[in-house]
């Protein structure tokens, strides 16, 4: 890959964002936001696709095609990316979106 100055100022800004996130209280308070966001997210998904009630399975489908998509990418052997600061907060976003979802499934009964 050619050294572009967007190539590298995109590798400075990955160096500088893994030691900001070095110290662990940093890095478990983006964990924690991660994961309430996650919460959020998941429960604001089923209250917007549950107002029109058309769009139930189209947005189940897409929630589960990126919850795969996140997986397969984070437990690949190409790539090293479930370590990075990145990576393990994407895996909390997912697992909070998922937790979202379960939470309003019981507020419903179903």
């Amino acid at each position: 890959m050619q050294n572009t100055r967007l190539n590298s100022l995109a590798g400075n800004l990955s160096n500088q964002t893994e030691q900001l996130f070095r110290n662990p209280w940093r890095r478990l308070a983006l964990q924690i936001v991660a994961l309430l966001f996650g919460i959020y997210l998941g429960i604001a998904i089923a209250s917007i696709a549950g107002q029109t009630g058309s769009l139930d399975v189209v947005v189940a489908l897409i929630v589960v095609l990126l919850s795969e998509a996140i997986s397969s990418t984070l437990y690949s052997r190409r790539w090293n990316f479930k370590q990075s600061v990145i990576g393990f907060s994407l895996n909390m976003l997912k697992l909070g979106v998922t937790y979202g979802l379960f939470v309003v499934a019981f507020f419903l009964g179903s």
